[in-house]
């Protein structure tokens, strides 16, 4: 159980923060920038929230929920020293349980012939921004992953990829089922 009671702490005024094992990391830190921008991508989504209809809010209040843990897993890098709790890490059934939205919502959909602009509806909108910023936290992981002595899940990098594919096809969702699409013209304005 979480409990927060002061909110502020005076312990991040000189630009670093503690991850969940109680290292101290500069705020700039990749490991903590991605964990942010895991945040941020919550945040976007619960904009779209605002404006999504009771299956699609089911789906994405759900997903809220993941990001928490995935930002609980990207904060607690593993490590030579066994914690004294089990780390939440993302776990296989929430990529399977994302994929199988996806299916779910993609079913009604026709096949694109060109690539979506982002707009349409406001939901669609939020959805194409929550989807870019859910990209860019794809990237900062893959970057992490790639950085000596730091470890990312392939669970963790698989549920960002889904989930902004997920966030692609909710967006066409969200665009009645594609066909409030605003779909790109090539070359249009030369």
């Amino acid at each position: 159980m979480v409990t927060l009671n002061r909110i502020y702490t005076r312990t991040g005024d000189k630009g670093s923060t503690a991850l969940a094992n109680g290292e101290r990391r500069s705020k700039a830190d990749l490991r903590v920038e991605t964990y942010g921008t895991v945040d941020e991508t919550n945040a976007c989504i619960g904009l779209v929230r605002l404006h999504a209809g009771p299956e699609l809010d089911a789906m994405l209040g759900r997903i809220q929920n993941d990001l928490f843990d995935l930002g609980a897993d990207l904060a607690t890098p593993e490590g030579v020293e066994k914690p004294a709790y089990e780390p939440l890490r993302i776990v296989a059934s929430q990529v399977k349980r994302i994929e199988a939205d996806i299916d779910a919502l993609n079913a009604d959909i026709a096949p694109l012939k060109s690539f979506v602009l982002p707009g349409g509806s406001a939901a669609a909108a939020f959805l194409h921004q929550a989807r870019t910023v859910c990209r860019r936290a794809e990237r900062l992981a893959v970057a992490l992953a790639a950085v000596e002595g730091e470890q990312v899940s392939a669970e963790a990098l698989q549920y960002l990829n889904r989930l902004s594919d997920f966030l692609f096809v909710a967006s066409r969702t969200a665009n009645a089922n594609g066909a409030d699409d605003v779909l790109w013209v090539p070359g249009k304005n030369r």
